[in-house]
């Protein structure tokens, strides 16, 4: 895909088919947040990738999902779960404040997994005291966020928002539609 085209469409999905992403795809996605830059290069981060059926559904039962969504609505239905999770996991012993390397690493992965057609959604809304003991994680270790990973059964694509409102919504096929600034009201040239 071109690189613009790949950042258009690369969307969050919050329905997934019940087939597991393959190993090829899964290292390119590791592969993916290890090429992404790092403050200093100290590369604080670590991840935990989660395949396994039983674990997947302890992770998603930690999460919450689309804010926006009354009562709970946005939450993937039975049959409609991601098939894999991916923790970023900060190393505190090697930096404290690891958000910007997050960002670009979770960048990275999301692209990485959307260029093979896996889709995915960024959780920050996690119980992250269930996940801290679930992920055996130490005390010099941080949990920053989970990637919910799988193949679409939905679509998403961007509109450009009117009147800013950015509210994510359905249309009437309940596809997702996510409202984006227009670029001159949010850009200024000096």
């Amino acid at each position: 895909m071109e690189i613009m085209e790949l950042l258009k469409s690369r969307r969050t999905y919050r329905r997934f088919e019940q087939k597991p992403v393959e190993d090829n795809i899964v290292n390119d996605i590791l592969t993916a947040a290890r090429y992404a830059s790092s403050a200093a290069n100290r590369q604080p981060l670590s991840y935990i990738v989660v395949r396994s059926p039983e674990i997947v559904k302890q992770v998603f039962d930690c999460t919450r999902w689309a804010g926006y969504f009354p009562n709970d609505s946005g939450r993937p239905k039975s049959g409609e779960e991601p098939v894999m999770f991916i923790g970023i996991v900060e190393n505190l012993s090697i930096n404290r404040n690891a958000d910007t390397d997050a960002g670009l690493a979770i960048s990275n992965m999301t692209l990485a997994a959307w260029s093979h057609g896996v889709g995915s959604c960024i959780i920050g809304a996690c119980d992250r005291t269930k996940l801290f003991g679930l992920f055996h994680l130490t005390e010099d270790q941080k949990l920053h966020t989970v990637v919910a990973f799988g193949y679409p059964a939905h679509t998403s694509r961007i509109e450009d928002a009117e009147n800013n409102e950015i509210r994510y919504h359905l249309d009437p096929n309940g596809n997702y539609v996510v409202p984006k600034r227009r670029t001159e009201d949010v850009v200024c040239f000096l």
